[in-house]
Protein backbone atom coordinates (compact mmCIF):
# COMPACT_ATOMS: atom_id res chain seq x y z
CA UNK A 1 0.00 0.00 0.00
CA UNK A 2 1.50 3.41 -0.96
CA UNK A 3 2.27 5.87 1.81
CA UNK A 4 -0.54 8.45 1.99
CA UNK A 5 0.33 12.05 1.20
CA UNK A 6 0.91 14.12 4.32
CA UNK A 7 -0.55 17.62 3.94
CA UNK A 8 1.89 19.21 6.35
CA UNK A 9 0.74 22.80 5.91
CA UNK A 10 -2.91 21.96 6.62
CA UNK A 11 -1.88 19.95 9.68
CA UNK A 12 0.40 22.73 10.93
CA UNK A 13 -2.46 25.20 10.63
CA UNK A 14 -4.72 22.86 12.62
CA UNK A 15 -2.00 22.42 15.26
CA UNK A 16 -1.79 26.18 15.76
CA UNK A 17 -5.31 26.18 17.16
CA UNK A 18 -4.84 23.32 19.64
CA UNK A 19 -3.98 23.23 23.34
CA UNK A 20 -2.01 20.49 25.08
CA UNK A 21 -2.15 20.01 28.85
CA UNK A 22 1.29 18.69 29.82
CA UNK A 23 1.87 17.34 33.33
CA UNK A 24 5.12 15.94 34.66
CA UNK A 25 8.56 16.26 36.19
CA UNK A 26 10.36 19.44 35.20
CA UNK A 27 14.12 19.84 35.60
CA UNK A 28 16.88 22.33 34.95
CA UNK A 29 19.27 21.00 32.30
CA UNK A 30 22.72 22.57 32.18
CA UNK A 31 25.28 21.73 29.50
CA UNK A 32 28.93 22.64 29.97
CA UNK A 33 30.79 22.41 26.65
CA UNK A 34 34.55 22.25 26.30
CA UNK A 35 37.47 20.24 24.98
CA UNK A 36 39.24 17.31 26.58
CA UNK A 37 42.72 18.58 27.39
CA UNK A 38 44.34 15.73 29.30
CA UNK A 39 43.79 12.62 31.43
CA UNK A 40 43.37 13.17 35.15
CA UNK A 41 46.38 11.85 37.16
CA UNK A 42 44.10 11.01 40.10
CA UNK A 43 41.82 8.74 38.07
CA UNK A 44 41.73 7.35 34.51
CA UNK A 45 39.24 9.96 33.34
CA UNK A 46 39.47 12.84 30.84
CA UNK A 47 39.67 16.43 32.06
CA UNK A 48 37.40 18.82 30.15
CA UNK A 49 38.37 22.49 29.79
CA UNK A 50 35.05 24.33 30.01
CA UNK A 51 34.45 26.93 27.29
CA UNK A 52 30.74 27.72 27.40
CA UNK A 53 27.55 26.62 29.11
CA UNK A 54 23.86 26.52 28.24
CA UNK A 55 20.75 26.21 30.39
CA UNK A 56 17.58 24.51 29.15
CA UNK A 57 14.16 23.71 30.56
CA UNK A 58 14.31 19.91 30.70
CA UNK A 59 12.20 16.88 31.46
CA UNK A 60 8.47 17.48 31.07
CA UNK A 61 9.32 21.16 30.67
CA UNK A 62 11.08 20.28 27.43
CA UNK A 63 7.91 18.54 26.27
CA UNK A 64 6.08 21.81 26.88
CA UNK A 65 8.76 23.74 24.97
CA UNK A 66 8.35 21.40 21.99
CA UNK A 67 4.57 21.71 22.05
CA UNK A 68 4.92 25.49 21.88
CA UNK A 69 7.68 25.50 19.26
CA UNK A 70 5.55 23.26 17.01
CA UNK A 71 2.86 25.93 17.06
CA UNK A 72 0.35 24.69 19.64
CA UNK A 73 -0.46 26.19 23.03
CA UNK A 74 0.68 24.37 26.16
CA UNK A 75 -0.66 24.47 29.70
CA UNK A 76 2.07 23.02 31.89
CA UNK A 77 1.64 21.70 35.43
CA UNK A 78 4.75 20.70 37.37
CA UNK A 79 6.55 20.72 40.70
CA UNK A 80 9.56 22.82 41.74
CA UNK A 81 11.38 23.58 44.96
CA UNK A 82 11.80 26.92 46.71
CA UNK A 83 15.33 27.37 45.40
CA UNK A 84 17.39 29.12 42.74
CA UNK A 85 16.95 26.33 40.18
CA UNK A 86 13.18 26.48 40.65
CA UNK A 87 13.17 30.25 40.24
CA UNK A 88 15.19 29.99 37.04
CA UNK A 89 12.80 27.37 35.65
CA UNK A 90 9.74 29.46 36.50
CA UNK A 91 11.29 32.52 34.84
CA UNK A 92 12.25 30.52 31.74
CA UNK A 93 8.71 29.18 31.35
CA UNK A 94 7.26 32.67 31.79
CA UNK A 95 9.51 33.89 28.98
CA UNK A 96 8.46 31.08 26.63
CA UNK A 97 5.78 32.13 24.17
CA UNK A 98 2.91 29.66 24.00
CA UNK A 99 3.33 28.16 27.49
CA UNK A 100 1.08 28.86 30.45
CA UNK A 101 2.72 27.39 33.54
CA UNK A 102 0.94 26.28 36.70
CA UNK A 103 3.74 25.39 39.11
CA UNK A 104 3.30 23.82 42.54
CA UNK A 105 6.13 24.61 44.97
CA UNK A 106 7.45 22.22 47.59
CA UNK A 107 9.97 23.75 50.00
CA UNK A 108 10.91 20.30 51.33
CA UNK A 109 12.57 19.14 48.10
CA UNK A 110 15.18 20.55 45.71
CA UNK A 111 14.28 21.35 42.12
CA UNK A 112 15.71 18.59 39.92
CA UNK A 113 18.90 19.80 38.26
CA UNK A 114 21.21 17.95 35.88
CA UNK A 115 24.61 19.21 34.73
CA UNK A 116 26.22 17.52 31.73
CA UNK A 117 29.84 18.00 30.70
CA UNK A 118 30.16 17.57 26.94
CA UNK A 119 33.13 17.40 24.57
CA UNK A 120 32.44 20.17 22.05
CA UNK A 121 34.34 18.55 19.20
CA UNK A 122 33.03 15.00 19.55
CA UNK A 123 29.57 15.85 21.03
CA UNK A 124 30.34 13.19 23.65
CA UNK A 125 28.88 13.37 27.15
CA UNK A 126 31.77 12.95 29.60
CA UNK A 127 29.93 13.24 32.92
CA UNK A 128 26.52 14.08 34.35
CA UNK A 129 25.97 15.41 37.89
CA UNK A 130 22.43 15.30 39.31
CA UNK A 131 20.73 17.12 42.18
CA UNK A 132 17.34 15.55 42.82
CA UNK A 133 15.00 13.90 45.26
CA UNK A 134 13.27 11.12 43.37
CA UNK A 135 10.51 10.53 45.90
CA UNK A 136 6.75 10.60 45.44
CA UNK A 137 5.11 13.88 46.35
CA UNK A 138 3.66 14.05 49.85
CA UNK A 139 -0.08 13.71 50.38
CA UNK A 140 -0.43 17.46 50.77
CA UNK A 141 1.55 18.22 47.59
CA UNK A 142 -0.37 15.50 45.72
CA UNK A 143 -3.60 17.27 46.58
CA UNK A 144 -2.19 20.60 45.39
CA UNK A 145 -1.13 18.99 42.11
CA UNK A 146 -4.56 17.44 41.55
CA UNK A 147 -6.26 20.73 42.36
CA UNK A 148 -4.00 22.46 39.85
CA UNK A 149 -4.57 19.85 37.11
CA UNK A 150 -8.30 19.16 37.12
CA UNK A 151 -9.53 22.68 36.18
CA UNK A 152 -7.17 22.71 33.17
CA UNK A 153 -8.41 19.51 31.50
CA UNK A 154 -11.55 21.09 30.04
CA UNK A 155 -9.38 23.79 28.42
CA UNK A 156 -7.18 21.29 26.59
CA UNK A 157 -7.63 19.22 23.44
CA UNK A 158 -5.33 16.46 24.68
CA UNK A 159 -3.52 15.54 27.92
CA UNK A 160 0.13 14.45 28.02
CA UNK A 161 1.73 12.82 31.08
CA UNK A 162 5.52 13.02 31.00
CA UNK A 163 6.77 10.70 33.74
CA UNK A 164 10.41 10.99 34.81
CA UNK A 165 9.79 9.25 38.16
CA UNK A 166 10.75 12.34 40.17
CA UNK A 167 7.56 12.47 42.21
CA UNK A 168 4.88 14.39 40.30
CA UNK A 169 3.02 11.54 38.63
CA UNK A 170 2.05 9.45 41.61
CA UNK A 171 -0.58 6.75 41.22
CA UNK A 172 -3.17 9.06 42.75
CA UNK A 173 -2.34 12.01 40.49
CA UNK A 174 -2.35 9.75 37.42
CA UNK A 175 -5.69 8.19 38.34
CA UNK A 176 -7.46 11.50 38.96
CA UNK A 177 -6.08 12.94 35.73
CA UNK A 178 -6.92 10.03 33.41
CA UNK A 179 -10.39 9.52 34.88
CA UNK A 180 -11.23 13.22 34.54
CA UNK A 181 -9.87 13.33 30.98
CA UNK A 182 -11.85 10.29 29.91
CA UNK A 183 -15.01 11.73 31.43
CA UNK A 184 -14.52 14.84 29.25
CA UNK A 185 -13.56 12.81 26.16
CA UNK A 186 -9.96 14.04 26.09
CA UNK A 187 -7.25 11.69 24.74
CA UNK A 188 -4.35 10.97 27.10
CA UNK A 189 -0.77 10.23 26.04
CA UNK A 190 1.63 8.80 28.61
CA UNK A 191 5.42 8.71 28.34
CA UNK A 192 5.75 6.07 31.09
CA UNK A 193 8.47 5.46 33.63
CA UNK A 194 6.80 2.99 35.97
CA UNK A 195 7.04 -0.66 34.93
CA UNK A 196 3.57 -1.22 36.35
CA UNK A 197 1.50 -0.01 33.42
CA UNK A 198 -1.72 -0.78 35.25
CA UNK A 199 -1.41 2.61 36.94
CA UNK A 200 -1.85 4.21 33.49
CA UNK A 201 -5.06 2.29 32.86
CA UNK A 202 -7.40 4.17 30.55
CA UNK A 203 -4.74 6.21 28.73
CA UNK A 204 -5.09 6.47 24.96
CA UNK A 205 -1.44 5.91 24.01
CA UNK A 206 1.69 4.75 25.85
CA UNK A 207 5.09 5.75 24.39
CA UNK A 208 7.86 3.69 26.06
CA UNK A 209 11.32 3.35 24.61
CA UNK A 210 12.55 -0.13 23.76
CA UNK A 211 14.28 -0.66 27.12
CA UNK A 212 11.21 0.43 29.09
CA UNK A 213 8.94 -1.72 26.93
CA UNK A 214 11.17 -4.75 27.29
CA UNK A 215 11.31 -4.43 31.08
CA UNK A 216 7.59 -3.77 31.47
CA UNK A 217 6.55 -6.66 29.23
CA UNK A 218 9.44 -8.99 30.11
CA UNK A 219 10.09 -9.50 26.42
CA UNK A 220 13.23 -9.05 24.33
CA UNK A 221 11.44 -6.76 21.86
CA UNK A 222 14.02 -7.42 19.17
CA UNK A 223 11.66 -7.57 16.18
CA UNK A 224 8.45 -5.86 15.13
CA UNK A 225 6.59 -9.14 15.55
CA UNK A 226 7.88 -9.65 19.08
CA UNK A 227 6.79 -6.11 19.97
CA UNK A 228 3.33 -6.77 18.52
CA UNK A 229 2.95 -10.01 20.45
CA UNK A 230 4.11 -8.48 23.74
CA UNK A 231 1.85 -5.46 23.26
CA UNK A 232 -1.40 -7.40 23.10
CA UNK A 233 -1.47 -8.41 26.76
CA UNK A 234 -0.30 -5.06 28.14
CA UNK A 235 -2.81 -3.14 26.05
CA UNK A 236 -5.58 -5.15 27.67
CA UNK A 237 -3.99 -4.60 31.10
CA UNK A 238 -3.62 -0.84 30.56
CA UNK A 239 -6.90 -0.52 28.61
CA UNK A 240 -5.16 1.70 26.07
CA UNK A 241 -5.79 2.16 22.36
CA UNK A 242 -2.18 1.89 21.20
CA UNK A 243 1.46 1.52 22.19
CA UNK A 244 4.33 3.26 20.44
CA UNK A 245 7.78 1.80 21.05
CA UNK A 246 10.67 4.13 20.18
CA UNK A 247 13.87 2.31 19.27
CA UNK A 248 16.49 4.94 18.46
CA UNK A 249 18.31 4.11 15.25
CA UNK A 250 15.90 1.20 14.67
CA UNK A 251 12.95 3.54 14.21
CA UNK A 252 9.51 3.34 15.82
CA UNK A 253 6.81 0.70 16.02
CA UNK A 254 3.16 1.58 16.63
CA UNK A 255 0.82 -1.21 17.71
CA UNK A 256 -2.85 -0.15 17.76
CA UNK A 257 -5.39 -2.21 19.62
CA UNK A 258 -7.53 -2.33 16.49
CA UNK A 259 -5.67 -2.58 13.20
CA UNK A 260 -2.25 -3.59 11.97
CA UNK A 261 1.07 -2.54 13.42
CA UNK A 262 3.07 0.18 11.67
CA UNK A 263 6.86 0.39 11.73
CA UNK A 264 8.85 3.36 10.40
CA UNK A 265 12.65 3.28 10.10
CA UNK A 266 14.63 6.10 11.65
CA UNK A 267 15.31 9.07 9.38
CA UNK A 268 19.03 9.05 8.49
CA UNK A 269 20.75 11.84 10.39
CA UNK A 270 24.07 12.67 12.02
CA UNK A 271 23.37 12.25 15.73
CA UNK A 272 24.82 15.03 17.88
CA UNK A 273 22.89 14.60 21.14
CA UNK A 274 19.98 12.32 22.08
CA UNK A 275 19.04 14.36 25.17
CA UNK A 276 15.33 15.14 25.09
CA UNK A 277 14.52 13.22 21.91
CA UNK A 278 11.77 11.32 23.72
CA UNK A 279 10.28 14.63 24.83
CA UNK A 280 10.14 15.75 21.21
CA UNK A 281 8.42 12.52 20.15
CA UNK A 282 5.77 12.82 22.87
CA UNK A 283 5.09 16.48 22.07
CA UNK A 284 4.82 15.86 18.33
CA UNK A 285 2.42 12.98 18.83
CA UNK A 286 0.30 15.12 21.15
CA UNK A 287 -0.02 18.11 18.81
CA UNK A 288 -0.60 15.87 15.77
CA UNK A 289 -3.33 13.81 17.40
CA UNK A 290 -4.90 16.93 18.91
CA UNK A 291 -5.10 18.36 15.38
CA UNK A 292 -6.95 15.30 14.13
CA UNK A 293 -4.12 13.31 12.55
CA UNK A 294 -4.47 9.55 12.24
CA UNK A 295 -1.99 7.12 13.81
CA UNK A 296 0.13 6.82 10.65
CA UNK A 297 0.47 10.56 10.15
CA UNK A 298 1.23 11.22 13.83
CA UNK A 299 3.88 8.48 13.72
CA UNK A 300 5.59 9.95 10.65
CA UNK A 301 5.55 13.41 12.21
CA UNK A 302 7.09 12.14 15.46
CA UNK A 303 9.74 10.13 13.64
CA UNK A 304 10.85 13.14 11.61
CA UNK A 305 10.81 15.40 14.69
CA UNK A 306 13.08 12.97 16.54
CA UNK A 307 15.57 13.15 13.67
CA UNK A 308 15.65 16.95 13.95
CA UNK A 309 16.09 16.83 17.73
CA UNK A 310 19.04 14.39 17.78
CA UNK A 311 20.82 16.51 15.19
CA UNK A 312 21.02 19.38 17.70
CA UNK A 313 23.13 19.94 20.79
CA UNK A 314 21.54 19.93 24.22
CA UNK A 315 17.92 19.46 25.23
CA UNK A 316 16.51 20.70 21.94
CA UNK A 317 13.09 21.82 20.84
CA UNK A 318 11.91 21.47 17.25
CA UNK A 319 10.13 24.20 15.30
CA UNK A 320 7.37 23.67 12.77
CA UNK A 321 9.67 25.00 10.03
CA UNK A 322 12.44 22.52 10.94
CA UNK A 323 9.93 19.66 10.99
CA UNK A 324 8.54 20.74 7.63
CA UNK A 325 12.00 20.67 6.06
CA UNK A 326 12.64 17.21 7.45
CA UNK A 327 9.32 15.62 6.56
CA UNK A 328 8.68 16.93 3.05
CA UNK A 329 10.74 15.87 0.02
CA UNK A 330 13.67 18.16 -0.71
CA UNK A 331 12.34 18.96 -4.18
CA UNK A 332 9.19 20.33 -2.59
CA UNK A 333 11.17 22.68 -0.38
CA UNK A 334 14.07 23.72 -2.57
CA UNK A 335 12.41 26.71 -4.22
CA UNK A 336 10.15 28.02 -1.49
CA UNK A 337 12.87 27.93 1.16
CA UNK A 338 14.75 30.52 -0.89
CA UNK A 339 11.91 33.06 -0.74
CA UNK A 340 12.42 35.43 2.19
CA UNK A 341 9.34 37.17 3.58
CA UNK A 342 10.67 38.10 7.02
CA UNK A 343 13.40 40.78 7.28
CA UNK A 344 14.71 39.07 10.42
CA UNK A 345 15.21 35.86 8.43
CA UNK A 346 17.17 37.81 5.82
CA UNK A 347 19.38 39.34 8.52
CA UNK A 348 19.98 35.92 10.07
CA UNK A 349 20.98 34.42 6.71
CA UNK A 350 23.28 37.32 5.93
CA UNK A 351 24.93 36.97 9.35
CA UNK A 352 25.51 33.26 8.74
CA UNK A 353 27.03 33.85 5.30
CA UNK A 354 29.23 36.57 6.76
CA UNK A 355 30.36 34.21 9.51
CA UNK A 356 31.33 31.70 6.82
CA UNK A 357 33.29 34.36 4.94
CA UNK A 358 31.09 34.14 1.83
CA UNK A 359 30.83 36.91 -0.77
CA UNK A 360 27.20 38.01 -1.30
CA UNK A 361 25.99 39.27 -4.68
CA UNK A 362 22.80 41.15 -5.56
CA UNK A 363 20.76 41.83 -8.66
CA UNK A 364 17.18 42.87 -9.16
CA UNK A 365 14.31 43.15 -11.61
CA UNK A 366 10.64 42.46 -12.34
CA UNK A 367 11.25 39.04 -14.00
CA UNK A 368 7.64 38.93 -15.19
CA UNK A 369 8.27 36.27 -17.83
CA UNK A 370 11.62 34.56 -17.30
CA UNK A 371 13.56 34.26 -20.57
CA UNK A 372 17.12 33.32 -21.66
CA UNK A 373 18.31 36.90 -21.25
CA UNK A 374 17.35 36.80 -17.59
CA UNK A 375 19.00 33.43 -17.13
CA UNK A 376 22.28 34.70 -18.61
CA UNK A 377 22.38 37.67 -16.21
CA UNK A 378 21.51 35.51 -13.21
CA UNK A 379 24.09 32.81 -13.97
CA UNK A 380 26.76 35.42 -14.63
CA UNK A 381 25.84 37.16 -11.38
CA UNK A 382 26.16 33.93 -9.45
CA UNK A 383 29.57 33.30 -10.99
CA UNK A 384 30.76 36.61 -9.52
CA UNK A 385 29.89 35.73 -5.91
CA UNK A 386 29.40 32.89 -3.45
CA UNK A 387 25.71 33.56 -2.73
CA UNK A 388 23.27 35.47 -4.94
CA UNK A 389 20.27 37.44 -3.66
CA UNK A 390 17.67 38.54 -6.20
CA UNK A 391 15.52 41.57 -5.37
CA UNK A 392 12.08 41.18 -6.96
CA UNK A 393 9.68 44.08 -7.56
CA UNK A 394 6.31 43.56 -5.90
CA UNK A 395 3.12 43.56 -7.98
CA UNK A 396 2.33 47.15 -7.01
CA UNK A 397 5.85 48.21 -7.90
CA UNK A 398 5.65 46.53 -11.34
CA UNK A 399 2.32 48.25 -12.08
CA UNK A 400 3.85 51.63 -11.35
CA UNK A 401 6.85 50.88 -13.56
CA UNK A 402 5.27 48.90 -16.41
CA UNK A 403 1.61 49.90 -16.51
CA UNK A 404 -1.75 48.70 -15.21
CA UNK A 405 -1.73 45.51 -17.32
CA UNK A 406 1.46 44.19 -15.70
CA UNK A 407 2.67 41.99 -14.16
CA UNK A 408 1.41 38.98 -16.09
CA UNK A 409 2.33 36.73 -13.12
CA UNK A 410 1.87 37.74 -9.49
CA UNK A 411 4.84 38.24 -7.21
CA UNK A 412 4.58 34.81 -5.56
CA UNK A 413 4.62 33.03 -8.92
CA UNK A 414 7.56 35.12 -10.13
CA UNK A 415 9.44 34.47 -6.88
CA UNK A 416 8.90 30.70 -7.12
CA UNK A 417 10.19 30.57 -10.70
CA UNK A 418 13.31 32.54 -9.74
CA UNK A 419 13.89 30.46 -6.63
CA UNK A 420 13.79 27.27 -8.69
CA UNK A 421 16.97 28.34 -10.48
CA UNK A 422 20.18 26.82 -9.18
CA UNK A 423 21.99 30.15 -9.60
CA UNK A 424 19.65 31.91 -7.14
CA UNK A 425 20.21 31.53 -3.39
CA UNK A 426 17.57 33.92 -2.03
CA UNK A 427 14.65 35.92 -3.44
CA UNK A 428 13.51 39.04 -1.57
CA UNK A 429 10.39 40.94 -2.68
CA UNK A 430 10.53 44.72 -2.27
CA UNK A 431 7.61 47.15 -2.55
CA UNK A 432 9.48 50.32 -3.55
CA UNK A 433 10.18 51.41 -7.12
CA UNK A 434 13.92 50.85 -6.62
CA UNK A 435 15.83 48.38 -4.44
CA UNK A 436 17.96 51.05 -2.75
CA UNK A 437 16.62 50.29 0.75
CA UNK A 438 17.19 46.58 0.23
CA UNK A 439 20.71 47.13 -1.09
CA UNK A 440 21.48 49.35 1.91
CA UNK A 441 20.29 46.60 4.22
CA UNK A 442 22.23 43.81 2.47
CA UNK A 443 25.40 45.75 1.56
CA UNK A 444 26.39 43.16 -1.06
CA UNK A 445 29.99 42.69 -2.09
CA UNK A 446 28.91 42.46 -5.74
CA UNK A 447 26.09 44.39 -7.45
CA UNK A 448 25.14 42.98 -10.86
CA UNK A 449 23.02 44.45 -13.69
CA UNK A 450 22.67 43.91 -17.43
CA UNK A 451 25.04 45.67 -19.81
CA UNK A 452 22.26 47.96 -21.07
CA UNK A 453 23.00 50.04 -17.92
CA UNK A 454 26.06 52.14 -17.19
CA UNK A 455 27.74 51.94 -13.80
CA UNK A 456 26.33 55.32 -12.82
CA UNK A 457 22.80 54.20 -13.74
CA UNK A 458 22.86 51.15 -11.47
CA UNK A 459 20.77 51.87 -8.38
CA UNK A 460 22.82 51.38 -5.22
CA UNK A 461 26.28 51.56 -6.79
CA UNK A 462 27.33 54.27 -4.32
CA UNK A 463 26.28 52.16 -1.32
CA UNK A 464 28.11 49.06 -2.57
CA UNK A 465 31.30 50.82 -3.58
CA UNK A 466 31.43 52.80 -0.33
CA UNK A 467 31.41 49.48 1.53
CA UNK A 468 34.25 48.10 -0.61
CA UNK A 469 32.10 46.20 -3.08
CA UNK A 470 32.09 46.24 -6.88
CA UNK A 471 29.54 46.76 -9.67
CA UNK A 472 29.51 44.13 -12.43
CA UNK A 473 27.76 44.72 -15.77
CA UNK A 474 26.81 41.61 -17.75
CA UNK A 475 26.41 41.68 -21.53
CA UNK A 476 22.75 41.16 -22.32
CA UNK A 477 21.48 38.51 -24.71
CA UNK A 478 20.02 40.30 -27.70
CA UNK A 479 16.55 39.47 -29.00
CA UNK A 480 14.84 38.82 -25.68
CA UNK A 481 12.49 41.22 -23.98
CA UNK A 482 9.65 40.59 -21.53
CA UNK A 483 7.66 43.49 -22.99
CA UNK A 484 8.02 42.05 -26.51
CA UNK A 485 7.01 38.58 -25.30
CA UNK A 486 3.91 39.94 -23.59
CA UNK A 487 3.00 41.95 -26.70
CA UNK A 488 3.39 38.88 -28.91
CA UNK A 489 1.36 36.68 -26.53
CA UNK A 490 -1.48 39.20 -26.65
CA UNK A 491 -1.67 39.02 -30.41
CA UNK A 492 0.70 41.80 -31.41
CA UNK A 493 3.24 41.52 -34.21
CA UNK A 494 6.94 40.89 -33.70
Amino acid sequence: MPTPILDFDALAQAISGRTVLCIGDIMLDEFVYGEVSRISPEAPAPVIAAQRSEIHVGGAGNVARNVASLGARCIFVGLIGEDDAGARLAAALDDQTGIESVLVRDASRPTTRKVRFVSEHFSTHMLRADWEQALAASDDVETKLIDAILPQIARADIVLLSDYAKGVLTARVIRHTIDAARKLGKPVIVDPKSLNWAIYRGATLLTPNRKEFSEATRSRAETVQSIVEASEDVMRLADCEAILVTQGERGMTLVPRNGGAVHVPAVPVKVRDVSGAGDTVAATLAVSLAAGADWDTALRMANAAAAVAVGKQGTASVSAAELRRKILPHATLAAEEKIVLDPAALDAQLAEWKRQGLRVGFTNGCFDILHPGHVKVLTAARAACDRLIVGLNSDASVRRLKGADRPVQDERARAEVLAALEAVDLVVIFAEDTPIDLITRIKPGVLVKGGDYTREQVVGHEVVEAAGGVVVLVDILQGFSTTALVHRARGGSN
